[in-house]
């Protein structure tokens, strides 16, 4: 028995959900409290492997505090296949920086910087650093 492909829609929206909800520093046991779910049907949400009905988006959205055309944003195009991709969409190197813990401990961070001139500058501050270091150093 073969287990099914998740559809890259929903793969992708899984994704969105994941990264917005580890920028407001919520676990998938919260988020599964605020939707009367077991944190294992978040997971599954998260990684495409069950698809998010429409109330359920919706529902997700205003927990998130996004509206629902984010968490598509940037995913598949509407082709026929499914495996087309929007122009924009967020590169794997994104989902894989934010499944590292120092990506997440940055990411939340960041984001409570209230400054914008502070994040830009130290937005700025990085890139001097990545292009001093080149892109193989590590």
């Amino acid at each position: 028995m073969s287990t099914k492909a998740p559809n890259p829609v929903d793969k992708y929206v899984g994704s969105r959900v994941r990264m917005r909800r580890i920028m407001l520093g919520m676990s998938q046991e919260k988020l599964g409290e605020a939707l009367g779910l077991t944190f294992q049907q978040v997971q599954k949400y998260e990684k495409g492997t069950n698809r998010v009905g429409a109330s359920r988006l919706q529902q997700i959205s205003e927990i998130l505090q996004v509206p629902v055309s984010f968490l598509f944003d940037g995913g598949p195009s509407g082709a026929v296949n499914g495996s087309a991709f929007a122009e924009g969409a967020s590169p794997a190197y994104v989902s894989d920086f934010l499944a590292t813990s120092e990506g997440l401990a940055l990411t939340r961070a960041f984001t409570r910087i209230a400054d914008s001139k502070m994040r830009r500058s130290i937005v700025e501050l990085v890139e001097q650093i990545a292009s001093r270091d080149g892109p193989d150093h590590r």
